[in-house]
């Protein structure tokens, strides 16, 4: 949100989409059924409407979505923190939640509550990894695991992740494998939901 606006907690926004979600311009990176859309489903969800009722502008990405609220082109923006601490430390934009199970522990965003805090059940998982084709021999992808571990776990890598408002996010292989194939499972049903899907 920008600094002034009238929604100051995530119960603000909800009351306002069950009023009338054509009042409210939501903006986000990616068309509908795009990662950043299906948080804004959740939202509408969480408010008992249908996502569709949204007025839901697709932007290309977090400079996009800064952009356009600042503007005034939207009201709320959806996207992840990282693109937005620079405008939340300036004190143009502030959060009303974040999607993650637990409040952040950086100690800039350590104040800012989660959704479930405020009485929705709303977890969003940001999940950054590296992906080889199928075609990669054994040999090859042990090498490649093997470098991504050796990354993730330096000093350097949390100093430039650090630097970009990213967190530790460590998983490889076959951990990561099972764990995107869940999130995948998952995320058909929310798209099955949503009617994104058949």
């Amino acid at each position: 949100m920008k600094s002034d606006s009238p929604y100051k907690t995530l119960d603000d926004l909800v009351q306002a989409l069950k009023k009338d979600p054509s009042k409210v311009v939501i903006g986000s990176g990616g068309t509908v059924g795009s990662q950043d859309w299906m948080q804004t489903a959740l939202i509408a969800k969480a408010a008992g409407i249908n996502p569709r009722d949204l007025r839901y502008v697709a932007l290309e990405g977090g400079g996009e979505i800064a952009t356009a609220l600042l503007g005034g082109h939207i009201q709320v923006g959806s996207t992840d923190i990282s693109d937005s601490m620079p405008h939340i430390q300036s004190g143009d934009m502030r959060l009303l939640a974040v999607f993650s199970d637990k409040r952040l522990d950086e100690p800039e965003m350590k104040d800012i509550p989660t959704a479930r805090e405020q009485g929705y059940d709303i977890v969003w998982p940001v999940v950054r990894g590296f992906y080889l084709g199928p075609k990669v021999s054994d040999e090859d992808y042990a090498w490649w695991k093997d470098s991504f571990d050796k990354l993730l776990a330096s000093p350097e890598f949390a100093k430039l992740r650090d630097q970009r408002e990213l967190f530790p996010f460590a998983m490889t292989g076959p951990e990561l494998d099972t764990y995107v194939k869940k999130q995948v499972a998952d995320y058909k049903v929310l798209a099955k939901e949503f009617g994104l899907i058949q």
